[in-house]
């Protein structure tokens, strides 16, 4: 996936990152801006969601005075403030149909309006956007508009989730473990926690990783041990590793029974 990010940051490219909640796609929209040209300029995250749906415009292409109840002044948008650099819209399929048409234009015609102006302004903004939800399907459903998802599909990348990519989770675990432990000593994890590590599912993904080390990394003295793990990933990984004893017990005793007639048959043969 890293590679693709490298290939696609060099372009002026739409992107929409897909994958699970918590899976990294503000980390990898993120990485697309440091390593574009636009490095040196703002990237500015908008949670769509977040915001309400007779907001949103507002926010992101800003008002003139007087254009609605409470609007005193002229306001910049979030459009404006990302000028020359990126903009990344997460929970992209959370915006009304009504506001999709104009964010359709603005990436269109590189250009936006104001609410409440008649003027336009022409701007220089890379768009990324994410959801964690199945876009084609929001479009099939009548809930995001075709002409939109195609436009911002440019480039699609999906972000697989933390319980198909555990061979990273231990490289994870200890970046996340440097950034907060203060003695500025490596941070190590014993075997036992990294048992626990790789059994657990993650259903939060990169996220609740990040959660569960920086916490355990507070609180340990140079060495992460079980005792330091939120109780919710100790409890769930015994309950998981109780589960797998069970299943290799059962699986054992099916072949041995199964030995078992036929070693019978064998001997009622020989009689």
């Amino acid at each position: 996936m890293m590679k693709q990010v490298g290939r696609v940051a060099g372009t002026s490219l739409p992107v929409l990152l897909t994958g699970e909640s918590g899976t990294g796609k503000e980390v990898v929209a993120s990485a697309l801006h440091r390593r574009s040209e636009r490095a040196e300029k703002p990237f500015v995250a908008v949670n769509c969601g977040a915001i309400p749906a007779e907001l949103i415009e507002s926010e992101l292409f800003g008002h003139v005075r007087g254009s609605f109840t409470g609007a005193d002044r002229d306001r910049r948008g979030l459009w404006e403030e990302a000028d020359g650099g990126t903009v990344f819209l997460d929970e992209i399929t959370e915006t009304t149909p009504a506001f999709q048409v104009k964010l359709l234009r603005a990436l269109q015609e590189g250009e936006i309006r104001r609410v409440g102006s008649n003027r336009t302004q022409k701007l220089y903004v890379r768009v990324i956007a994410a959801s964690n939800q199945d876009v084609e399907m929001e479009v099939k459903g009548g809930r995001f508009r075709q002409d939109l998802f195609y436009r911002l599909n440019a480039v699609s990348i999906v972000l697989p989730p933390l319980r198909e990519k555990r061979e990273d989770i231990l490289s994870l675990a200890q970046t996340f473990a440097q950034q907060i432990y203060s003695l500025n000593l490596a941070v190590t994890f014993s075997r036992e926690a990294l048992n626990l590590f790789e059994q657990y599912p993650w259903p939060g993904n990169i996220r609740e990783l990040e959660n569960a080390v920086v916490r355990a990394a507070a609180m340990c003295d140079g060495t992460v041990r079980v005792q330091d793990l939120p109780e919710r990933i100790r409890t769930l990984s015994a309950t998981v590793m109780n589960r797998r004893i069970r299943n290799v017990i059962t699986s054992r005793r099916r072949k041995s029974g199964t030995l078992s007639q036929k070693l019978k048959g064998t001997t009622s043969r020989a009689y």
